[in-house]
This record gives C-alpha cells, sequence and structure tokens, in this order.
C-alpha cells in the first residue's frame, strides 16, 4: 500500500501553507502529488515537503476544489483542516 494515494490527508510541512491540511488529489509521479484543501490552493506538491496522516478520504482521481471541500465536509473534519497544526519535525 502506498503512503502517498489518492484521498490521503497530509499536512504541508514547508513554505507559507506549514502546518494545514490538505487531500492528496492525483499521484503525478514518484516525487509529486497534486494537493488540495480548505486553506490550501491546488497545487503540485514535492512528498518531501508533506506529512501523511492515516486519515483517508473518498475522492475520485482528479476531483475538482469543490467535490475536495465537499467530501471534507462529509468526513467531518473541516475544523482540521481549517486550523493550522504546529510540527516539530
Amino acid at each position: 500500500m502506498p503512503v502517498f494515494e489518492v484521498g490521503r490527508v497530509a499536512y504541508k510541512t514547508l513554505g507559507r501553507e506549514a502546518g494545514l491540511a490538505c487531500v492528496i488529489v492525483e499521484v503525478i509521479d514518484k516525487s509529486y502529488v497534486l494537493v488540495d484543501g480548505i486553506k490550501v490552493r491546488r497545487r503540485r506538491a514535492n512528498v518531501r515537503h508533506l506529512a501523511p496522516t492515516p486519515e483517508k478520504i473518498d475522492i475520485k482521481k482528479g476531483a475538482k476544489t469543490a467535490a475536495v471541500k465537499k467530501a471534507v465536509i462529509a468526513a467531518k473534519m473541516e475544523e482540521k483542516f481549517s486550523n493550522r497544526m504546529k510540527l516539530d519535525l
């Protein structure tokens, strides 16, 4: 089972969005994934800049931003995606 798969919830560890939760929407190659979230812009991210969590959301590969937000609300995780987490890596 791959660590970075479609629907996996992860935290961004670097950049201006560090500490915010996101969802992996598509796996581009072994080093990059496409992420999206409530406070995270849809963009390509390096897997070295992500910290995966055990949670997974049921979305399809390449899901639109509106579908991702709807799935986060359906999974009752909107508080997790709205707050910044302090990362001690």
